[in-house]
């Protein structure tokens, strides 16, 4: 059985970590604040470098591209302590340019490679219900496919490196339309006088439900903005998908409205609410609130 080191127990890494472990993977983890380490180990890595020298497979689910430049590549990083024979796992929401910059790193130093970033949010992380979409070589990810088994419902093989990533923009695309077309709607809808749980009963059985509105639906009328995907997050993956829209030469004009929505959200100081508060910055405009 492979030893599994994993970086970054925030909201997703910690139920993942958690079902590595109920797996029976020996797994060293590794956190920029160390009391997160503290439920799984009595002390973890103090440095990437030093989690990647103990593992054969090295898992990582950081913040943004940022995380990752300082992670893998900044002083202590994975980078010094890998070696020939090991395979990286990049689980990270990320731009697919920074995922070839990695296959390329690690390659020289002998490591296979994987980017692949997960659907789903901390329920689906806890429960292995994370939905992964994978780029690299195929070869790879049978190595390594009983772990992902270990954490997902599913498994996409969707290409050569950078694939991943990419699948990940375009998904991450649908959900941010899906949370900005329920808010939009509901608030008209409020404005119009129906009332937010009728409206909420006709979205539940329609040709156009979606596990989406169902999930958000009921706890945005409650006003209850518990962060699963926090709004700041759902910002920086905006402006990814944004910036590689653009290097495609790719219009994609409802989603740079949307963009300008979770920023204005963002601006008046819900970023680290659940992505669903965007539906704040759209309640401002109309001078309503949506509630049971």
């Amino acid at each position: 059985m492979h030893s599994i080191a994993f970086l970054g127990l925030g909201i997703m890494g910690q139920g993942m970590v958690a079902n590595l472990l109920k797996a029976g993977y020996p797994t060293t983890v590794w956190n920029r604040s160390p009391e997160r380490c503290l439920p799984f180990v009595a002390q973890g890595a103090k440095t990437p470098k030093e989690a990647a020298q103990a593992a054969d497979v090295i898992l990582y689910c950081l913040a943004d591209d940022a995380a990752v430049e300082q992670v893998v590549f900044g002083p202590s990083g994975v980078l010094e302590g890998v070696r020939a024979g090991q395979v990286a796992v990049n689980m990270t929401t990320q731009s697919p340019a920074l995922s070839l910059r990695e296959a390329a790193a690690y390659q020289a130093k002998g490591v296979d490679f994987l980017d692949a970033p997960v659907f789903g949010s901390k329920n689906e992380a806890a429960q292995a219900g994370l939905w992964i979409v994978v780029g690299g070589e195929r070869e790879v990810l049978e190595r390594v496919r009983p772990i992902l088994q270990a954490l997902s419902a599913s498994i996409h093989y969707m290409g050569e490196h950078g694939k991943g990533a990419a699948m990940k923009l375009a998904g991450n695309l649908i959900v941010a339309s899906q949370l900005h077309a329920l808010g939009e709607a509901m608030v008209l809808a409020t404005k119009a006088g129906l009332h937010p749980s009728d409206v909420l009963d006709v979205l539940r059985v329609t040709d156009f439900k979606s596990p989406i509105f169902e999930g958000v639906g009921g706890a945005l009328i409650a006003r209850n903005f518990e962060t699963y995907f926090a709004l700041k997050l759902m910002l920086k993956d905006a402006n990814l998908i944004a910036h590689f829209a653009e290097r495609l030469n790719v219009p994609i004009p409802a989603s740079a409205a949307i963009r300008e929505t979770i920023k204005a959200a963002v601006n008046h100081g819900w970023g680290e609410e659940n992505a669903s508060a965007l539906i704040k910055a759209l309640e401002l405009q109309a001078g309503v609130q949506v509630r049971a």
